[in-house]
């Protein structure tokens, strides 16, 4: 029986795995568990065995062929077998997988997931039940596929004091985004080619409203400072708004648009946002296109370091999954501290930073407005920036209609309070002259 966390006290030879989930993530990984056995105990020191493999229905078909008895429809099968060492989830959602989770940490086994929604929201209670339980959690897939971050934040750059977190961590917007960029298509004929192509879900709200992207970065930001945050931290603003000509006037203005996922730390206090951003068009983050994903980090020793790959899809998820595994079967029998639930960059033991509201921000912007192509609308616009503290860089005129009499106006400005913009855009909207704010974009610089 268990010596410590469930483990039997005999160093196995043999590391048991029971897989929840075979979708398109849990079929690359159960695929390279039986295909690549003999290498994958070359580079884990034991070998492995997939035992169990749970699935909703056992009738759907697949593209693999597991061996007779592997598959169930049971959790119980994996969470209350005592020979299964490792639980592998990869069902996505936070029922019923979050409560699977807690059983098999509560049972001492160890555990590796893809679910940034339960990390998001429950990561700091996992990672503590698996320390009581002397158990790993390791949850490197669930931010940025195949591009170790997670690892990264927790080992390699945990000496260092993290400034901020700038990234693009969402593959179907990246890909919208590219699209109307280079093709200056529509919004919506953007998202309906990712959806052709497999890229976004047929509910695309998740993603191209930003949600996705703040479960990522409410995890990083826990990483990053030591300090749990929660998704409701997270200022999130999707991407549904922009249009062909922003793509236009941001070209001619020598930024890129991108949607970013940013936390940054300043005066003891954190921010964290999510929205479409004018990146600088010679930053590396500019140049990331398509599924791709990135992520920069400023740290107090090492400076910035970007880290690009990537960011979904079975293979890159997989390459995660199966490393968190090996890194897993590697420790068993070890008398190092269990990965992912040791007490060094883990949430929750950190200085209690606070969290700093989006009105606080400090930032340029850009502002496109359709107004009465008439004399001295400018000025009124002028007026209400300059009464909010605002103060304009540059002013950009190129569309104007003749038969409607109207025109449209881009302005940027110099670096502005977010809530007197907001306070601003308000009292835009209301002027006679001003048919339509027609979109607000942040400049990150």
């Amino acid at each position: 029986m268990a010596a410590s966390g469930g483990m039997p006290s005999d160093i196995p030879d043999v590391i048991n795995v029971g897989l929840m989930g075979l979708g398109v993530v849990g079929t690359g990984v159960a695929t390279h568990l039986l295909d690549r056995g003999s290498s994958l105990a070359d580079v884990a020191g034991r070998s492995v065995n997939l035992k169990k493999v749970l699935v909703r229905d056992p009738a759907l078909p697949r593209d693999i062929k597991l061996p007779s008895g592997v598959m169930t429809t049971n959790a119980e099968d994996i969470l209350s077998d005592p020979d299964i060492h490792i639980v592998v989830e990869v069902m996505g959602g936070t029922d019923p997988a979050e409560g699977y989770l807690r059983q098999g940490l509560a049972a001492g086994k160890h555990v590796v997931t893809a679910n940034k929604e339960v990390m998001a929201k429950s990561g700091s209670e996992l990672l503590a039940l698996a320390r009581q339980n002397d158990a790993s959690l390791l949850f490197e897939a669930s931010v940025g596929g195949g591009i170790p971050i997670v690892g990264c934040l927790m080992n390699e750059l945990a000496a260092n004091d993290i400034r901020s977190i700038r990234s693009i961590i969402n593959g179907t917007t990246n890909y919208i985004l590219t699209r109307m960029a280079h093709q200056r298509t529509s919004f919506q004929q953007a998202l309906g080619e990712a959806q052709e192509l497999g890229y976004a879900e047929a509910d695309p709200t998740n993603d191209v409203e930003g949600i996705d992207a703040a479960y990522k970065l409410t995890i990083l930001a826990s990483l990053a400072y030591r300090r749990p945050f929660q998704h409701a931290d997270v200022f999130c603003e999707g991407i549904s708004k922009l249009e062909p000509q922003d793509f236009r006037y941001a070209q001619e203005l020598g930024y890129s648009i991108k949607f970013l996922a940013i936390a940054n730390l300043e005066d003891g206090a954190v921010q964290l946002r999510v929205y479409p951003a004018f990146v600088p068009a010679e930053h590396m983050l500019a140049k990331v296109d398509g599924v791709y994903n990135a992520v920069e980090v400023d740290g107090s020793l090492c400076g910035q370091v970007l880290f690009h790959g990537m960011g979904a899809g079975r293979e890159p998820t997989t390459s995660a999954v199966v490393g968190d595994l090996i890194e897993v079967i590697r420790s068993i029998g070890s008398h190092a501290t269990q990965p992912g639930a040791q007490d060094g960059r883990s949430p929750g033991n950190g200085v209690d930073l606070a969290v700093r509201p989006i009105g606080d921000l400090q930032a340029r912007y850009y502002i496109r407005l359709d107004v009465v192509d008439h004399p001295g609308v400018l000025a009124q616009i002028a007026q209400v920036l300059g009464d909010g503290q605002i103060s304009i860089a540059a002013v950009l005129q190129r569309d104007t209609h003749p038969e409607t009499e109207s025109a449209e106006i881009v302005i940027t400005t110099h670096p502005a309070n977010e809530a007197s913009m907001q306070n601003a855009l308000k009292a835009m909207a209301g002027l006679d002259q001003v048919r339509r704010v027609s979109n607000m974009i942040r400049i990150e610089e």
